[in-house]
């Protein structure tokens, strides 16, 4: 079972994501709703799959974060969660983000974006 940490500012779009996840047969192993908390907790959680808010990461160090984030987990597919596509969907690519996901996509589409990521989930030796 694909194991998944959320970590998104809005209870709405965790609890959707949650539901998203149960129907995919992946478990959610912990949420947050800000970038301190999913530093400090995620990594103990031995997921599989970060979900992250791109705006949960400081601004102007986002990248930083992220890169800080995948050298703590190095094996956990990163899939970043945009509002609007940017440029900044690109800096997160660069320093190691797996995919990324539009806010605004449909649920299905969702779906199956999420269940790709989990295909290139790597068994940790």
């Amino acid at each position: 079972m694909t194991r998944v940490y959320i970590a998104d500012a809005k209870p709405e779009e965790r609890s959707a994501l949650r539901l998203l996840l149960l129907d995919l047969k992946m478990k959610v192993v912990g949420e947050a709703a800000d970038w301190v908390v999913t530093l400090a907790n995620a990594p103990s959680t031995r997921m599989d799959m970060l979900l992250l808010e791109w705006d949960l990461l400081p601004i102007n160090h986002g990248v930083q974060a992220l890169a800080e984030l995948r050298l703590a987990c190095p094996g956990t597919i990163i899939v970043v969660l945009i509002s609007h596509l940017s440029a900044r969907e690109q800096a997160a690519f660069s320093v190691g983000a797996d995919a990324f996901i539009s806010k605004g996509e449909m649920p299905d589409r969702v779906s199956e974006r999420l269940s790709a990521a989990a295909t290139r989930i790597r068994p940790v030796l």
